[in-house]
């Protein structure tokens, strides 16, 4: 093991321990390098990479401190990874959302308010309306997050948001080559809509895996991903349909 690594694991074991709680502010340097037996070097390594995955936060001029260690928090940092993302992996990321957002549907189906559901209606029909590709990819992901959101698990929220992260670039390429792609979408937005709007949480998890899987699909067909240049389209510009995930 690498000694950062050691070191990651040995602040880790403090905060598993209890000897730092959430919120706790860690020792100066020299005394929790000495205590852990590190050189400084070592020490600020890891606290950088711990740093960088949430678990620790620095505050200038005030040291560094335990974070509050929410799981909503921690998931953040999958969302580099699902971004940069291609081939099978982007595959077995959207496998874990197909998995995952159904369910989520289904619990919104009971839990979503009349105000929410109007709000749902609302997006829908604003993305019948534009013209432009970025606004048509803020609503479908607006859709999908209050749809996430009424269920009340901000890991949950966070979690299907990191997967979703890479399908933003899936949407643009499938757009570019597939005319039908963004009426299809309208229509399945509209049956996972109709069915929230009757409280058919079954129905709703069925529309919702069958949106997702519609881009498992493509992808499939593609086995290479994405490629690297496939970013949204600058903005004032606008493009063929584009499909939505």
């Amino acid at each position: 093991m690498a000694v950062t690594d050691r070191a990651i694991e040995k602040i880790k074991d403090m905060i598993l321990s209890g000897v730092l709680q959430p919120g706790a502010r860690l020792p100066n340097e020299g005394d929790l390098a000495d205590q852990l037996g590190l050189s400084r070097n070592s020490l600020r390594e890891a606290v950088r990479a711990l740093t960088a995955m949430r678990i620790l936060v620095p505050k200038q001029g005030d040291g560094t401190y335990v974070s509050g260690l929410e799981p909503h928090l921690l998931l953040e940092t999958m969302a580099f990874a699902a971004d940069v993302s291609r081939g099978a992996t982007a595959a077995q990321l959207l496998q874990v959302r197909r998995l995952l957002e159904p369910q989520a549907a289904a619990l919104a189906a009971t839990r979503l308010t009349e105000e929410q559901l109007r709000e749902l209606r609302t997006i829908l029909d604003r993305s019948t309306e534009t013209t432009r590709m970025e606004d048509f990819v803020a609503l479908d992901i607006e859709f999908h997050r209050l749809i996430t959101d009424s269920v009340g698990n901000p890991v949950l929220s966070t979690l299907l948001s990191a997967l979703s992260t890479q399908t933003q670039r899936l949407r643009i390429v499938r757009g570019a080559h597939h005319a039908p792609a963004r009426q299809q979408a309208h229509h399945e937005h509209e049956v996972i809509w109709q069915a929230l709007s009757n409280r058919d949480a079954p129905l709703a998890a069925s529309a919702c895996a069958v949106h997702v899987a519609a881009v498992e699909e493509w992808l499939s067909s593609t086995p290479a991903g994405p490629p690297p240049q496939a970013e949204p389209f600058p903005v004032g510009m606008t493009a063929g349909p584009a499909t939505s995930v």
